[in-house]
């Protein structure tokens, strides 16, 4: 794995406006903010995305992505937000360190501009079965 603006704010050779860190996470404002609040939520754990990182690393994430989600409702006075997490160019990823975006939602935000476009389930048994085999 290249060296990454994370990994280089994780060095400490880039400062960030830091609002949680402990020995597996670091929690800091985004520098390029979708709305005001928005927080990046990185795992020391150097891995490009998430089905690369460890099970250890992907529980201290898990345990505080809560709390810090809690906190930035708390401090925007919002009550939603979205959690997004990117995998891959394909999945618009551009920075290649896995990461959480927690994005406060205010009344006049104008936010992600998420289109779902749902298809049909042609399969389900047989891919069910498929990737609880993998697991």
């Amino acid at each position: 794995m290249g060296d990454s603006i994370f990994t280089k704010i994780l060095r400490g050779e880039i400062p960030c406006h830091k609002v949680y860190e402990d020995d597996h996470v670091l929690a800091f404002l985004d520098i390029n903010p979708i709305s005001r609040g928005h927080t990046l939520v990185i795992p020391k754990e150097p891995a490009e995305t998430i089905d690369k990182l460890s099970d250890d690393a992907a529980a201290a994430i898990g345990r505080v992505l809560p709390r810090i989600s809690r906190a930035v409702l708390a401090a925007t006075g919002t009550q939603a937000f979205n959690l997004l997490q990117n995998n891959g160019v394909a999945a618009h990823q551009a920075v290649f360190h896995v990461h959480f975006h927690i994005i406060p939602m205010h009344d006049d935000s104008t936010g992600l501009g998420i289109v779902w476009r749902p298809g049909k389930l042609a399969d389900g048994a047989e891919l069910a079965k498929s990737i609880a085999s993998k697991l």
